[in-house]
């Protein structure tokens, strides 16, 4: 309190009229020293008086130092101080403003000191009043132990900023080297600047002189040099000669480059229109082909001369393709034998009559990839390229349905696959399977080896001795025989882990893949001994072909057709024996991402795809013959993809779970029905006793009895 008092007065005569009156003569103030001494101990001599009177110390400090400044001033002497300008006075007070400046914001920090203190001793106060005045003893206790988890809060945030207090001041030290440091770096890149200075003056200094008086100059009589700079000016001529060449070679450079640009789209356009020609053509032939089967069903045999004619129509449509590759040896895009995965293109029918579709298949599969959009294929793979990580999104979602390009496919297969097996996932298991199946023989090995001669017939890796694709087929099968014993082996699973080979090439990644397929996605009794599952989703099928496809499902009811003898299959291997490989492998991506709700997507599109066609035929007979190989000629993914994914919309997998549900109950309740059935039959035979069989006599018999 004293300080602020003493403070305080400093203040007051900070600003009083005896500071402002000391710059200009030492009397005055002499003068007023007298009574302030008188005031504070009266009795004493002047000389005496700063030590009388603390209170007034600091002004009078400040007003001698001002004064010390004032007389020490450099261009005025003592005997100059009474006859100073007004310049110098404003100096005079802009130093004591300044000094007094410092002193009101040291202020300013005690006053905030003291008012933390205030507050802090306001908190105790309250403290201590709520202590007081607590009525029991446990309150007051809980005061306390409040009391003293405060102080252990503190005690941590005091450890806590002491710890960062020596964290700032290793980093401070650490800051102090490094600055040592550069400081010795930028001495040592001064001192070499320093020499490369040095350095720099003597050449200059030397140059200076050497154009002053150039060391050994020729002689401008001197036949040598003139002979040199005679030939200086021909290289000069020379020169400029070769830049004025090569300007001119740039420019027909130039040209050349424009025309051969030009003639390069121009080519491309002309091959563009020469390959839209080539698919028209084949869908020409394709309908021509159409047409002739069509003319030839209707034809029959009424007469001899039509079917005759028909006949060799027929022929010579079919050797067009030997004709064609001799008269036109330039092939725009060649169609291989075989696909990427080694399919064939062109199915081989075995039957005659259906022949002629296979050349028609050819024809639409030929014009769909002259007309294919590469554009888009080289758009999506180029968003393939630029994805990173997987990670499930709406943006996934569409680019697996739009299709995974074939060099990024297994990565995000294994990426999938990954997501519906993590929990059965183990890094040897597979091997520990391999090793039980060599251990012991499976009892479904024997139903698996003949199943591996009929797997794919019309894809190379499957059919060729020396592949390694069947052995590697065998082992994933007989280790999910022994991995899930409930199933064994079903047929159509054969299928399953081949298409997973094709596309991964490896033996563990094929069977976590059929794993997923069986075990995660489709229903559980799928491939039970009873087929539960597959003959619900066969009735939840034609529900929705009533729903979203009435007029096709009255016509085939009209007909007697049963579907689920063509979509039974399609069900039960996701399609691979039904699609060509291209859409198939399509199917398949969105497939093992969103599940069964594809199958049913496609499965609709499909029928969606070609349901004009089935309407035109009215017999039969003649759509069962169409229904099996009508999805082979699907050529068009994009148009099969947006059908299934746009137009079968709105396909909630609430509604599809919901019917599932429904036909399930029925199922059950028919197989017990039968079950119920088969057991009264049963107790039947076996209560009438076991019948006595007659025995049939032999030709010998009846000979003789003749």
């Amino acid at each position: 309190m004293h300080n602020i008092r003493s403070n305080k007065q400093a203040h007051g005569t900070g600003h009083g009229p005896p500071v402002e009156e000391s710059p200009q003569s030492g009397g005055p103030q002499r003068e007023e020293q007298p009574p302030g001494a008188e005031a504070s101990t009266p009795g004493r001599e002047p000389a005496d008086f700063p030590k009388a009177a603390p209170k007034h110390s600091v002004p009078t400090n400040i007003t001698q130092r001002i004064k010390r400044q004032n007389n020490t001033f450099p261009f005025f002497s003592d005997g100059l101080s009474r006859t100073r300008s007004a310049q110098e006075k404003v100096v005079a007070l802009e130093q004591q403003v300044l000094v007094l400046t410092a002193e009101l914001q040291s202020q300013k920090e005690l006053v905030k000191i003291l008012h933390k203190a205030l507050e802090a001793a306001q908190r105790e106060k309250r403290a201590s009043s709520a202590y007081l005045a607590a009525a029991k003893d446990e309150d007051r206790l809980e005061l306390v132990r409040h009391k003293v988890r405060q102080i252990e809060e503190l005690g941590r945030r005091v450890e806590a900023l002491e710890q960062e207090r020596e964290q700032l001041v290793h980093e401070a030290r650490l800051r102090e080297q490094q600055v040592q440091e550069l400081q010795q770096h930028v001495q040592l890149l001064m001192d070499k600047n320093q020499a490369k200075q040095q350095v720099i003056c003597k050449l200059s200094e030397k140059a200076t002189q050497d154009f002053i008086q150039p060391p050994g100059a020729p002689d401008a009589a001197d036949p040598d040099f003139l002979s040199q700079q005679e030939r200086m000016e021909h290289l000069k001529d020379d020169m400029e000669a070769y830049k004025t060449q090569n300007r001119f070679l740039n420019s027909e450079i130039h040209q050349v480059s424009k025309i051969w640009r030009k003639v390069a789209e121009k080519e491309k356009a002309l091959l563009m229109k020469c390959a839209y020609l080539q698919a028209r053509n084949c869908q020409v032939e394709s309908k021509y082909l159409a047409g002739l089967r069509r003319l030839q069903e209707a034809v029959g045999t009424e007469t001899d001369s039509f079917s005759d004619l028909l006949g060799q129509l027929v022929q010579e449509a079919l050797q067009w393709e030997a004709t064609e590759g001799s008269a036109d040896p330039v092939e725009l895009n060649p169609i291989s034998e075989y696909d990427d995965y080694g399919f064939l293109t062109v199915p081989d029918y075995e039957v005659e009559d259906l022949k002629l579709l296979a050349k028609i298949q050819a024809l639409e599969v030929r014009s769909h990839h002259l007309l294919a959009p590469d554009a888009k294929e080289r758009a999506l793979r180029e968003r393939w390229t630029a994805l990173g990580e997987l990670v499930p999104s709406s943006e996934l979602k569409q680019m697996l349905r739009a299709g995974v390009p074939r060099e990024h496919r297994p990565r995000v297969w294994r990426w999938l696959i990954h997501r519906r097996v993590q929990h059965l996932h183990t890094p040897s298991y597979y091997q520990e399977l391999l090793g039980r199946g060599q251990a012991c023989e499976h009892p479904a090995a024997r139903q698996i080896e003949l199943d591996l001669n009929r797997t794919f017939p019309n894809n190379k890796h499957f059919t060729c001795p020396t592949s390694s694709f069947p052995s590697q087929l065998r082992r994933v099968l007989l280790s999910f025989s022994w991995q899930n014993p409930a199933i064994g082996y079903c047929q159509g699973l054969n299928r399953l882990a081949a298409i997973a080979l094709l596309v991964l090439e490896d033996e563990e990644s094929a069977f976590w893949c059929l794993v997923a397929i069986v075990e995660t996605i489709l229903p559980a009794d799928y491939y039970s001994k009873t087929l539960t599952a597959s003959q619900v989703d066969q009735r939840v099928l034609q529900d929705l072909l009533a729903e979203k496809m009435p007029r096709l499902v009255a016509h085939l009811g009209q007909r007697h057709v049963d579907l689920s003898l063509i979509t039974f299959n399609w069900f039960l291997v996701v399609f691979a024996d039904s699609l060509v490989s291209d859409i198939l492998l399509r199917v398949w991506d969105a497939f093992l991402y969103e599940g069964t709700k594809v199958v049913f997507r496609y499965a609709l599109a499909i029928f969606k795809y070609n349901e004009e066609e089935i309407l035109r035929l009215q017999d039969g007979l003649e759509i069962y013959q169409y229904l099996r190989f009508f999805t082979k000629t699907i050529c068009d993914q994009r148009k099969l993809m947006n059908i299934a994914f746009n137009d079968m919309n709105p396909f909630p997998m609430k509604q599809l779970q919901q019917r599932r549900a429904a036909h399930q109950e029925r199922l059950e309740a028919e197989l017990r029905e039968l079950e119920r059935l088969k057991a009264e039959y049963m107790e039947r035979r076996a209560s009438r006793g076991r019948p006595v069989r007659e025995s049939c006599g032999s030709e010998e018999d009846g000979e003789g009895e003749a």
